[in-house]
């Protein structure tokens, strides 16, 4: 995936380079993963009670597809596997008190 303005690795000149370029990297990473967690309390309305929400299968599905993914690209799966676990344990709970808010607004 390019990010606009970008440079590849092999044409950095120098840690300025480097760095600028990871920073780049790091703060479109975290741009995404604010849009992950928009489009998870999106889905709060949708889940009919606490378990859909917590969605333990769908929860290792998606841990097991992000290791693969991990794999594909070189990196270590039980890190980006540990990585995942304590962002989505994050997104679930922050899921679970937006739909804990709307029922109460729905009684």
């Amino acid at each position: 995936m390019r990010i606009s303005n970008d440079k590849e690795p092999e044409q950095c000149t120098g840690m300025v380079d480097i760095r600028a370029e990871i920073d780049r990297i790091d703060q479109a990473v975290i741009s995404l993963l604010g849009k992950r967690f928009r489009y998870v309390r999106a889905a709060a309305p949708f889940k009919t009670d606490a378990a859909t929400v917590r969605a333990p299968q769908r929860f290792a599905a998606m841990l097991e597809q992000r290791r693969v993914w991990a794999e594909q690209q070189g990196l270590s799966a039980d890190v980006i596997e540990k990585m995942y676990r304590d962002l989505v344990a994050y997104f679930i709970a922050e899921e679970l008190r937006h739909w804990q808010a709307g029922q109460g607004e729905a009684t």
